[in-house]
């Protein structure tokens, strides 16, 4: 008995190592590929934020063979506008937190600025972390927003693009669901 116990100890102290053996090797097929890595024909150039005006000019030029690149020579699109913009002093997505020294009301709301048809603001409050996060959405149809939990009014101000009269309000047969909002006498309504 007394061996059985002191095997079953030794057994529970040492882990227990198998020996795995890879069963392929990756090199040799990566060597064997048809497919060749080429160097873009057309690599895209280093331009400052400035100069961009079309969404061909958020191409990065990529890497030179053999090197790793670094994120301004790989980003493409959004990320590399940013990039741009953070290299001069230029915050692309307006990062900065929504104010809370103050709860906003309809004569002064806390506007949000938006490039979007939508937008969810995360509400903490006045003063700040006064209550959990608390998503409010505005959008360009109702650009007021009140928080259910303070009462603090965020109001949308849309910086983008001008409308194209060919697609705005098609919604292909979605109507906004009703709130209490719209069960509310017209005299009590924001203007």
């Amino acid at each position: 008995m007394s061996v059985a116990r002191t095997a079953f100890a030794l057994a529970r102290r040492g882990p227990l190592r198998v020996p795995i053996r890879r069963t392929f090797a990756t090199s040799s097929l990566r060597k064997a590929s048809k497919y060749e890595l080429k160097p873009s024909d057309n690599p895209g150039k280093l331009i400052p934020f400035d100069e961009v005006k079309k969404e061909s000019d958020l191409l990065g030029p990529g890497a030179p063979p053999g090197t790793i690149p670094t994120d301004l020579e790989q980003a493409t699109g959004l990320e590399r506008l940013e990039i741009l913009g953070k290299m001069q002093g230029i915050d692309i997505f307006d990062m900065r937190p929504l104010p809370s020294d103050r709860v906003g009301t309809f004569e002064d709301p806390i506007v949000v600025n938006s490039a979007g048809e939508e937008l969810q603001c995360g509400c903490t409050g006045c003063p700040e972390d006064s209550h959990h996060v608390r998503w409010v959405v505005v959008s360009r149809d109702r650009p007021y927003e009140r928080c259910d939990e303070c009462g603090s009014v965020y109001k949308m101000k849309y910086i983008g693009p001008p409308d194209d009269p060919h697609d705005h309000h098609h919604h292909h047969g979605y109507s906004e669901p009703k709130t209490m909002a719209d069960y509310v006498k017209e005299d009590y309504w924001y203007r």
